[in-house]
């Protein structure tokens, strides 16, 4: 297995942990974690810890993608697993903040079936013998996804300060441009789709 492919991988590895520190019961254990204070905006010391690790799994996918493509390094496997790891992440958070009601439920739905629907195309397109690659909405998709993301860890932290919902706004942009995303990869592959034999 190549650099790129054990980056995936340990970007897979690091969901188990975020999930362990946002929804651990460290009160029941006698701990308080701090909590900081920016104005009138309270940042618990849980969520920085989970954007830490999530910051250096968000750096993983960027790093593989550079790596394998500057020095051809490019596999069937990356391929694959790359796009799936970066599933497995953001909906990963995205379900971790809907448990918690801090975002609404419509956007992610939204996103969750598109991936569905672009995951069953792309195993369509693999039993005709084809690979198909992250195209470029997929890409601003997760990139959005991913700063979604962090605001929300940050509670929306700077634009809170000003009463500004951002973090909103980018989750319901991030489900738009994945709708489009999807949309296009359907066109893309609508041939091996709506194949009838």
């Amino acid at each position: 297995m190549n650099l790129p492919n054990r980056l995936t991988v340990f970007r897979i590895v690091l969901i188990p942990i975020v999930i362990l520190i946002y929804i651990f019961p460290f009160t029941q254990f006698g701990m308080e974690p701090r909590v900081f204070l920016t104005g009138p905006v309270r940042l618990p010391l849980i969520n920085v810890i989970c954007l830490a690790v999530y910051l250096v799994a968000a750096f993983t996918d960027y790093l593989d993608g550079h790596i394998a493509r500057s020095r051809n390094m490019q596999t069937t496997f990356g391929k694959f697993a790359d796009p799936i790891a970066d599933k497995m992440l953001t909906t990963t958070m995205f379900l971790l903040f809907l448990s918690r009601g801090l975002i609404p439920v419509v956007p992610v739905i939204l996103m969750v079936c598109r991936d569905i629907i672009v995951d069953g195309c792309r195993m369509i397109a693999a039993s005709n013998g084809k690979v198909v690659s992250a195209q470029m909405l997929g890409k601003l998709k997760t990139v959005l996804q991913m700063v979604t993301i962090a605001l929300v860890l940050l509670n929306n932290l700077p634009f809170e300060l000003w009463r500004l919902p951002v973090t909103e706004i980018m989750v319901w942009f991030s489900a738009f441009v994945s709708l489009a995303s999807g949309f296009s990869y359907f066109t893309q592959l609508k041939d091996d789709i709506l194949e009838s034999k």
